[in-house]
């Protein structure tokens, strides 16, 4: 089974996109993260400093001209968004960005959320095309989810998991794995998905933002989740699209489980998506701040700035 980790898809070799842009290295782009803010309201200690500043509303985005901007990208093939933050349920526009994303050309539109202010948008995403939610939870635990969140709001959090997934909506829990902290709970989510029938993506901490200090303390391979998880669970490899970020397996009791190796085993060779940042900068990679900013960029030159973000 440690064999299969080397490979970045299992069955699907095509891309089903249409993209007309494609960088340097021949990969399709056609997917695109959309930050809409910096802020959150949880403290996730491998995230977020306890005090942070975030940036003022004059220098986001505002509604109109995100939609605008992935409107024009839209036009050059993009056909999947995903809106992230900071926490994005805590713009007072966020229902009238996703009323507006939902207009356009895509395929899939995708929301990820702490989950806190989520039962109360469901009614209303529900009349939008925003239908794949994947909601953060890093323990099942209240007492260690405060530990690590620095709020008191588990059962909140996991009651919204539960409730999106009853009114239908495509629901993934993402799981960062860190080492000494949560761990020890990798079956419990296991367990989890099979009892409620809800995919969990265990996640490698990134060496980013304020879990850089302590990663090699806590950070956990990919690997050696599987191998912890093979101890006592068949994991079965499920078919998955070449540019997924993701390699996923089922379990012979109903759990289906995935793993992001960002760290380990990154995806790059196949990487699909660009990223907008809540001021209106495109860059091509996480991990890089290059980029150009769109914000007041005319349609007309969109096409080169393109070739200079995926050159």
């Amino acid at each position: 089974m440690l064999e299969t980790m080397r490979l970045p898809v299992i069955g699907k070799e095509k891309m089903e996109s249409k993209s007309i842009l494609a960088d340097a290295h021949g990969r399709q782009i056609h997917k695109l993260r959309v930050q809409l803010t910096d802020a959150c309201n949880f403290r996730c200690f491998y995230c977020m400093p306890l005090t942070p500043e975030f940036l003022p509303s004059s220098a986001l985005l505002s509604s109109g001209e995100l939609l605008e901007i992935c409107s024009a990208l839209a036009d050059f093939g993009i056909d999947e968004i995903r809106i992230s933050g900071g926490e994005p349920t805590l713009r007072k526009d966020f229902e009238s960005i996703v009323e507006g994303l939902s207009r356009l050309p895509l395929r899939k539109i995708g929301l990820t959320t702490n989950g806190f202010l989520l039962v109360e948008k469901l009614e209303f995403l529900k009349q939008t095309r925003c239908q794949h939610i994947n909601i953060s939870l890093d323990s099942l635990r209240a007492g260690r989810f405060h530990e690590i969140t620095k709020t008191k709001y588990f059962q909140k959090v996991y009651e919204a998991v539960l409730q999106t997934k009853a009114q239908g909506f495509k629901v993934k829990v993402n799981t960062v794995v860190m080492r000494g902290v949560n761990d020890d709970e990798i079956m419990d989510f296991v367990k989890f998905s099979a009892d409620h029938a809800i995919e969990v993506r265990f996640l490698e901490l990134m060496k980013i933002g304020c879990s850089h200090q302590n990663h090699s303390l806590n950070f956990m391979p990919a690997r050696e989740i599987i191998k912890k998880i093979e101890e006592s669970e068949t994991l079965l490899p499920q078919s998955v699209n070449r540019d997924s970020t993701s390699f996923n397996f089922t379990t012979p009791a109903g759990a289906k489980v995935g793993f992001i190796a960002s760290e380990s085993q990154a995806f790059c060779s196949f990487c699909s998506r660009l990223r907008l940042t809540a001021t209106g900068k495109l860059r091509a990679c996480i991990m890089s701040e290059a980029g150009v900013n769109l914000r007041g960029v005319p349609r007309k030159e969109y096409q080169g700035i393109l070739k200079t973000v995926l050159k």
